[in-house]
């Protein structure tokens, strides 16, 4: 008998990368921003996504704004053109698939408030699993009619606003999203998050996303944010390579020795940027050295090191850094991680699992997850559908002969020439 169709063994390279250079796709939190940010705007947006398929969730996000009734065109080189309603919304009733789309389910479920038809969300079993609740109370509490607690859910505005505290524990998405439709309100929102934050760069991602078209966002008290009812602005822009699909070919130079260049991503931390690229400061730590320039280039030349670290803000680069670990001539250990449980997968878990399948030392904890160096060996790795599962441990299988991935096909969620990128690693 075959193989199943999704089990991808990995060939392996296993000799250090002599000075390559990549690229990666569109960030998908940047594009998914923009495309609800454009659709509300006053006038036509010009998004520019580049050569490469930006994946599900972009295409999702796409496919969603269209059901409700804004004007979306996208053509083969990645441009896209939004036609934004302005200060109208559109009335059609729809339904929209979120497909795996956390960031789908969310923001879109927010924006379909603010129109008066009625539109229905889903998506897939486990997407309809992931946590939404906080955000359709709070979008109830500001006047919209939600019914349900739970995808699928049914969804018709107007969004009166108002003030509204929303959880900051399971998902930074939730205040996203309301922060994204918040200038279209009729009385503007004012969002407290309450708890810790998990995630907090995107909500700084998504605050500047606003500014740059012109939304006045003011803090008040820690981490409360007011916005007025006022206008969006139309703009044009190139949406950065991403800082997360980055940490792959970065992680192949670090497990394989030698050096890459991803040469579309922006990796110096910045105010409002991608909170991602924060894995290119973890790695240093680890034994790489990163240089910035055109792209981000990123060296093994010595061992590698383990390390402790809080990754609350940064949990989807753990798959990668576990990874990483497994290499490493000392223990890891990885925290700020509980929320991850509610992804794609169980992501503590999965990680451990894989690990061990592998024969890497791995302990799972409620918010954390242990990584002890052990000789390596090749084994089946189940993603779990999960699409940074599959990533992550499809470059370990760069160094370890007889690694194969179940659930491969994932990868086209975020990242579709992922193994092409691969290919190119190995030439």
């Amino acid at each position: 008998m075959g193989c199943p169709v999704t089990l991808r063994p990995i060939p392996p390279i296993r000799h250090p990368l002599l000075d390559k250079r990549v690229r990666v796709p569109a960030s998908k939190s940047v594009a998914n921003r923009e495309l609800v940010l454009s659709a509300i705007a006053g006038g036509r947006s010009r998004l520019e996504l580049g050569p490469l398929d930006p994946g599900d969730d972009v295409r999702a996000m796409r496919q969603a704004i269209s059901a409700l009734g804004y004007g979306v065109e996208w053509d083969q080189l990645g441009h896209v053109t939004v036609s934004g309603q302005g200060s109208g919304a559109p009335t059609a009733s729809a339904t929209v698939n979120a497909g795996e789309a956390g960031t789908v389910a969310r923001f879109v479920t927010a924006l379909a408030a603010l129109g008066s038809g009625r539109v229905t969300i889903d998506g897939s079993p486990r997407l309809r699993e992931r946590p939404i609740a906080p955000l359709l109370a709070a979008l109830r509490s500001l006047g919209a009619t939600v019914d349900a607690d739970a995808l699928p859910v049914t969804v018709s505005g107007p969004l009166r606003g108002g003030a509204v505290d929303v959880p900051g524990g399971q998902s930074s998405q939730f205040a996203s999203a309301l922060l994204l439709v918040g200038a279209r309100a009729q009385d503007g929102i004012t969002v407290r998050i309450t708890g810790p934050l998990v995630s907090a760069p995107f909500v700084a991602l998504t605050i500047s996303a606003l500014k740059a078209r012109g939304v006045s966002v003011k803090l008040g008290a820690p981490n409360t944010y007011a916005i007025k009812p006022q206008k969006v602005k139309a703009r044009s822009l190139v949406i950065p390579g991403d800082a997360t699909a980055a940490t792959y070919p970065a992680a192949a130079a670090a497990i394989l020795g030698g050096e890459v260049t991803i040469e579309n991503i922006e990796a110096r931390p910045r105010a409002g940027g991608q909170g991602d690229v924060r894995f290119f400061e973890l790695i240093e730590r680890m034994g790489c050295t990163v240089s910035h320039g055109s792209g981000v280039t990123v060296k093994r030349r010595g061992p590698l090191y383990g390390i402790n670290a809080d990754v609350q803000d940064c949990s989807d680069v753990f798959p990668t850094l576990s990874v990483i670990a497994a290499f490493a001539e000392d223990p890891t250990e990885l925290a700020g991680i509980a929320h991850t449980r509610g992804q794609e997968s169980d992501r503590v878990e999965a990680v451990a699992a894989g690990l061990r399948a592998i024969g890497c030392g791995a302990t799972a904890y409620a918010d954390a997850i242990r990584i002890e160096p052990r000789p390596l060996r090749g084994g089946t790795i189940d993603a779990h559908g999960d699409h940074r599962i599959a990533m992550a441990f499809s470059v370990a299988g760069l160094q370890v002969p007889g690694v194969a991935i179940e659930g491969a096909d994932s990868v086209t969620k975020t990242f579709p020439e992922f193994y092409g990128m691969l290919k190119e690693l190995s030439r």
